[in-house]
C-alpha cells in the first residue's frame, strides 16, 4: 500500500471512529503534500435535522480558521504590487486615510498582519447587526484608540483582524473583499464554490451545522463567566464564538473576515498554495512564502497572557501550547476545535473541520497522523 492510500485509510478510520463514539458529530480532513491532494476525509452527520451526510465540499462555519485565507489573500496582493512600494512596510493610512486617527499613523501593512498593530478589541456595546455591517466596524476601527505603540507588543486582534486586513485589501485594490478573494484567490484554485468570507444565503443549506456538546455548552455558559475574562476584552459576551453565533443567517452571509465558511480541502488548498505550486496555479515567488511564513513578531499576548509567535498573518507552531514552538510550521486554530496549516520543512498543508465545537485534541490526533506519515 503506497503512503498516500495508506493516509487516507489511517485518517478515514479514525474519522469513523470519533463519529461513532460520539466524540464528534461531521468531520473533515483533507491533506496536501507538494501541492497534491494525499488525504480528503469525511465522515459523520453535517445536519441532524435532516440527516444530511458530510461530504468533502460541505462547508463548515469556521472561527478564526478564515484569518489564514484573509491573511493568504493579502500576500497575493503584495506580490501584484497592490500595496506599492513600501510593500508590507506600507502605513495602513497610506490606503486608509481615516485609519490614523488617534495617533495610528505609524501603523503598517506590516504590524497588521502580524497582531501587532495595537488595535485588538471591538466595541463593547457592538450588536450582531453592527458586526456585519463592513462600514461600520471599519469606521469604528478607524476610530479606535490604540492600546500600544505599533509593533511595541503583540495581542491576539480577534475580530479586528478580519476588518483591517481586509479593509487594506479593499482599499487597496478598489474593489468588494469577497470579490478579490474570488478573482485572486479561490477563483484561480478552483475553490470559489467552497470558500467563503460572506456566504449567499441561497448557499446555506449546503453548511454544516453547528452544535454545542453539552460538556462545552456547560463549560462557556455565558451568563456564569465573570465580565473580566481576557477573551472579553476583545469582543463583548454576546459575539462569544458559540454554535448559535455560527449558525446565524446574518453571520455566515456577512463577510467578516476573521472566520470562514469553508471545507477542509479548501484550507488545505490555500495553505498548499502558500507552499508552492497547485495544479498549475502559483499564487506567491518563493521569496513571498519566505517572508510570509517566517517570524514576525512575538511576546507575551497582551490580551489572553499567553507566549505567542506569529508570521505575517498566521500563527507559529502547531496548536500544542508547546512552549518552544517549531517555526516550520504556521496556519490559524479556531476556537471550537478547527485547524488548518502548513509544514515548510515537509511541504505538507493540512485541516480539520467538525461541527461539535469542542478543545483541539481531534486536530492533535489527526495531526499526529498527518505528520507521520510525512
Amino acid at each position: 500500500m503506497n503512503s498516500a492510500a495508506d493516509l487516507q485509510k489511517k485518517l478515514q478510520q479514525t474519522a469513523d471512529e470519533l463519529v461513532e463514539s460520539g466524540a464528534e458529530r461531521g468531520i473533515q480532513t483533507a491533506v496536501y503534500r507538494h501541492g497534491e491532494l494525499v488525504a480528503d476525509v469525511a465522515a459523520g452527520t453535517a445536519d441532524p435535522a435532516t440527516g444530511r451526510e458530510v461530504r468533502p465540499d460541505t462547508p463548515f462555519y469556521n472561527f478564526s480558521i478564515g484569518k489564514g485565507a484573509t491573511a493568504t489573500l493579502a500576500h497575493v496582493c503584495a506580490e501584484k504590487g497592490f500595496f506599492g512600494a513600501g510593500g508590507y512596510d506600507t502605513p495602513v493610512a497610506d490606503l486608509w486615510p481615516e485609519f490614523a486617527a488617534h495617533g495610528k499613523e505609524r501603523v503598517t501593512v506590516r504590524h497588521a498582519l502580524s497582531h501587532s498593530a495595537g488595535v485588538p478589541g471591538i466595541p463593547t456595546g457592538t450588536t450582531h447587526a453592527e458586526l456585519c455591517d463592513w462600514d461600520t466596524m471599519c469606521a469604528a476601527l478607524a476610530d479606535a484608540e490604540p492600546w500600544w505603540e505599533a509593533g511595541s507588543a503583540v495581542g491576539y486582534h480577534a475580530f479586528t483582524f478580519g476588518f483591517l486586513v481586509g479593509e487594506i485589501v479593499r482599499r487597496a485594490t478598489g474593489r468588494a473583499l469577497s470579490d478579490v478573494l474570488r478573482t485572486e484567490l479561490t477563483g484561480p484554485l478552483g475553490i470559489a464554490d467552497e470558500l467563503y468570507l460572506g456566504m449567499p444565503e441561497a448557499e446555506h443549506h449546503r453548511l454544516a451545522r453547528l452544535e454545542e456538546p453539552p460538556a462545552r455548552a456547560e463549560s462557556f455558559d455565558l451568563n456564569a463567566l465573570p465580565d473580566d475574562l481576557p477573551m472579553f476584552k476583545a469582543a463583548p459576551k454576546h459575539l462569544f464564538p458559540s454554535a448559535e453565533f455560527g449558525n446565524r443567517t446574518d453571520v455566515l452571509a456577512a463577510d467578516i473576515p476573521a472566520g470562514a465558511k469553508t471545507s477542509a480541502r479548501a484550507m488545505a488548498r490555500v495553505y498548499a498554495a502558500v507552499l508552492g505550486e497547485v495544479d498549475g496555479v502559483r499564487l506567491l515567488s518563493d521569496d513571498r512564502t519566505r517572508e510570509a511564513t517566517a517570524l514576525a513578531a512575538s511576546g507575551t499576548d497582551q490580551l489572553m497572557g499567553n507566549e505567542s509567535s506569529w508570521a505575517l498573518g498566521y500563527a507559529l507552531g502547531l496548536p500544542d501550547n508547546s512552549a518552544e514552538p517549531d517555526l516550520d510550521v504556521f496556519g490559524m486554530a479556531g476556537a471550537g476545535g478547527s485547524w488548518a496549516g502548513a509544514d515548510t520543512a515537509t511541504g505538507t498543508a493540512w485541516a480539520i473541520t467538525k461541527n461539535a465545537l469542542g478543545d483541539l485534541s481531534t486536530v492533535a490526533r489527526m495531526t499526529e497522523i498527518v505528520r507521520n506519515h510525512a
